[in-house]
């Protein structure tokens, strides 16, 4: 298996700043993202999705919704010949100390026990923060950053203690990035 980890919002859908996508009617495929998930199941990567999901734990949404918009995410994604491996969703606050919410890896975690062993050292995991990047570097894999979310420019990164490995406009850019690098 080539596993290739992705956030979900900021990565594959529109990020919304102070708020979370509560509904299918506001959730967005960012422009490049239906693009860089063909090229990377074309390739033959395993996409496992890892995103916080704090809005079920505040209350702002039910689970029930997310696994709504989740259904109908993935259903979009199979009618362009794309699949996810799987999605895993940590659904609770930062108050809430779990093991699950990045930058913690409880999420990779849980992927290793039904996929692995996964070799993380031979892993991407593209996101658009800086607890994407400091999430993929504690579990060892290769990480890139996105400017299609919550980091819009390049210059953001400066003040960051986790650098990332790789710097992409979007999704499609990661792709191939990743298809390039699978080698090195």
């Amino acid at each position: 298996m080539k596993p290739v980890f992705l956030d979900r919002d900021g990565v594959i859908s529109v990020f919304t700043p102070d708020d979370y996508i509560k509904t299918w009617e506001e959730f967005q495929f960012l422009p490049g993202a239906i693009e860089g998930l063909k090229k990377l199941n074309d390739a033959g990567f395993s996409i496992i999705v890892i995103s916080n999901q704090a809005g079920v734990g505040k209350g702002v949404m039910t689970q029930a919704a997310l696994n709504q918009i989740t259904d109908k995410m993935l259903s979009v994604l199979k009618e362009n010949g794309i699949s996810i491996l799987k999605i895993y969703y940590c659904p609770h606050t930062s108050e809430d100390n779990c093991a699950c919410r990045k930058p913690k890896t409880g999420l990779f975690e849980m992927a290793n026990r039904d996929f692995g062993p996964i070799d993380f050292s031979k892993a991407f995991f593209v996101g658009d923060s800086s607890i994407d990047i400091e999430a993929g570097e504690s579990i060892g894999a290769r990480t890139i950053l996105v400017l299609s979310g919550r980091t819009g420019v390049r210059e953001e990164i400066d003040g960051w203690k986790i650098k990332p490995n790789f710097v992409a406009k979007d999704l499609s850019e990661a792709a191939d990035i990743i298809i390039s690098g699978v080698n090195s």
